[in-house]
């Protein structure tokens, strides 16, 4: 993909920039029709969203002073690498007494080591601390 900085006159890429769209599996936006869709030549992976279609978001969310808006898509963006099964798993033990502080911290690491989502870590131990202040942590 073409690296060129977002601005907020991009917005929406769909209609201002869809040559710059591509899903995961490289289709283009234009690829993507209802026709090939129901044919089966579109599979529900092609449809996702991108990492790099989530950091053009946060490049114009920046552009318009929405700060922590663009934090949130590339929170969102590192999540892409993370199975839906795991992020699942992760939410329910970031619910307050569900884990104890190792705990939230090994999934830090993992989401760190495993899948480079260093954000979405950070935010991990961040919550362990809280809990830990908080007492809001599971009983070992």
């Amino acid at each position: 993909m073409e690296q060129r900085k977002m601005n907020p006159q991009d917005y929406p890429l769909a209609t201002k920039r869809p040559e710059f769209i591509k899903t995961p599996t490289g289709k283009k936006l234009e690829d993507v029709t209802l026709d090939k869709v129901l044919s089966g030549e579109i599979k529900p992976e092609d449809v996702r969203i991108s990492p790099e279609t989530l950091e053009m978001q946060a490049q114009i969310a920046e552009g318009m002073n929405r700060d922590a808006m663009a934090r949130n898509f590339r929170r969102a963006s590192e999540l892409i690498a993370v199975p839906d099964d795991r992020i699942l798993e992760i939410y329910n033990a970031l619910r307050p007494y569900r884990s104890t502080k190792e705990e939230l911290l090994a999934i830090a690491e993992e989401l760190e080591t495993k899948y480079k989502a260093k954000v979405n870590a950070d935010f991990v131990r961040e919550a362990a601390e809280i809990y830990e202040k908080r007492e809001k942590l599971a009983q070992e």
